[in-house]
This record gives structure tokens, sequence and C-alpha cells, in this order.
């Protein structure tokens, strides 16, 4: 994949991101309406929505663009799309809402069904998540992206942790499925020992596991594609894997519905974590 395709994505979420934080640092009383699925909608949604999908349909030719804030399209004609860019212009919005800071601009490359390349930017700490999958002649590239400089990043190793004593550690949404993360966790516990828990919004939960800063995120609600796609293209460059709860690989585009199976995001792949994670 070409360096210089995810450089030139970065500066386009900076963009978005920089549109949002226009709203986010208004003075302006925070409009929010409800869509068709109930889910709430802002200004900074809609502003990040018209700086990215102008500029992606440009930046490839000929590949289509699917965004959460615009109308679907049919999957009929989804169905022919070997390429086509998926965004999440402002992901997160009910932390946007609680301004917390918890909200990313999300941004995948999809080919074949496989997201293969990932933007994930959270404008308020202006820090960058980016991974591309490697090709014949390159090695996947994967790293984080704040002020101080650029660093990458690479998932950990879980045994060598367990071995010394130290707690499985996963994060989980602050608002969805905690009913069956608690069971997980009480599973995970009776197994192996302590897990220690971080509640976090937005695609931020699958980027700690990126970056060795945790080493699972059960999502056991629903989520959109947009949602995770750019994640788990940070994720898959970082040596980490994002599987539903048959363990099989989490693809796109596959079906009418842009809905996502429940899933998990794992950090060391080499652990055998079906046993603790199927019922």
């Amino acid at each position: 994949m070409d360096k210089a395709l995810l450089e030139q994505t970065i500066d386009i979420c900076r963009r978005a991101g920089d549109a949002i934080l226009e709203v986010y640092n208004s003075s302006a009383e925070l409009e929010v309406d409800t869509k068709a699925d109930d889910s709430p909608v802002t200004a900074a949604d809609l502003a990040a929505h018209r700086v990215l999908a102008p500029a992606l349909a440009e930046l490839l030719d000929g590949v289509p663009v699917l965004s959460e804030e615009q109308e679907m399209p049919s999957f009929e004609e989804r169905r022919q799309w070997q390429r086509y860019w998926i965004v999440d212009p402002l992901d997160g919005t009910k932390e946007f809402i609680r301004r917390n800071g918890e909200f990313t601009v999300n941004v995948a490359l999809i080919d074949g069904g496989e997201p293969v390349l990932g933007v994930v930017y959270v404008p308020v700490l202006d820090i960058t998540y980016a991974g591309c999958r490697g090709g014949a002649d390159s090695e996947a590239v994967a790293f984080k992206r704040t002020a101080d400089g650029e660093t990458p990043i690479r998932v950990r190793a879980l045994q060598p942790r367990l071995d010394a004593g130290e707690p499985v550690e996963l994060v989980a949404s602050r608002s969805h499925g905690a009913g069956a993360v608690d069971r997980l966790v009480e599973r995970i516990e009776s197994a192996v020992g302590e897990v220690a828990c971080k509640n976090m919004g937005s695609s931020l939960k699958l980027c700690l596991v990126a970056e060795g800063a945790a080493d699972l995120y059960p999502r056991l609600a629903p989520t959109c594609e947009w949602d995770t796609a750019a994640a788990q293209a940070v994720v898959e460059a970082a040596g980490g894997t994002v599987v539903d709860e048959e363990f099989r690989l989490l693809r796109y585009n596959s079906k009418d519905s842009l809905l996502n199976p429940f899933f998990y995001v794992i950090g060391d792949s080499s652990f055998d974590w079906r046993p603790l994670l199927t019922k």
C-alpha cells in the first residue's frame, strides 16, 4: 500500500477535524438532531462530511465514498464496488455532545471487503492513528502521531504479562453492552486471573489495542461498518486481529445491512482466546 496515499488521507482527516473543532469550540449552543435510526447528529458531523466526501472522491479516481452522513446506496450498487472509501465523519457523537474529547474522524479504504488503509484522527488531542497493509515488496505500517512526533505501534504479547501476574487489560464501551461484558470478564477471571477494565468512547478503543495499551476490546452491542473499518485497518497493520463471535475475520460490504456482528478486537492473536470468548 502506498505510504503517500496514507499521508494524503491523514491530511484530509485533519482538515475534517478542524471543521469539527470550529463547532466544538464555538460559544453557540450546540444543536442536536435525531436521525431515522435515533442516533444523534450535529453540525460538526455534517461539516466534517462536507470536507471528507469531495476530498476523498478526488484522491482516487473512480473510487466511491460511503459516508454515514449521506443517503445510503443500495446493496445492488454497493456490491459492484471492489474498492471504496468508508467514512464516519464524527465517530462518538455522544462523546462530542458530552464534550469529553473522546471522538474521532474515521476513514478507511476497503478493497475486496478488507480494510487495507485506515486513519483515526482525534481532533481535541491532535493525535493520529494510521495503518496500511503491506504489499508484495513492502511491510505493513502502523503508527501514532502526536505533536511530539511519530511512533510505530504494535500490539503486545499477553502470556508474558500473565506469567508476571499482571492483569488482562480490557477496554469497553462507556454506554453499550455492559452486562455481556461483565459476564465475559467473569469468565476470563475464572480462567486466567485478574481483568482490569477501562471505559472509553468511539474507535479509540480499537486504537488502544493497536498501540499495546490494552489486550482485548469486546464489542457485544451494535455497530455499523463505518464505526470500525478505519481502526480495524490500524489494528491489523499493528499485528492484531478483529473477529466475530465465530472467530471469522470482520469483513465489509458483504450484505445489505451495514450493521456489524458482535466482535472482538484481539491484540495477541497467538494467545488461545477462543475458549475464553466463545460460550
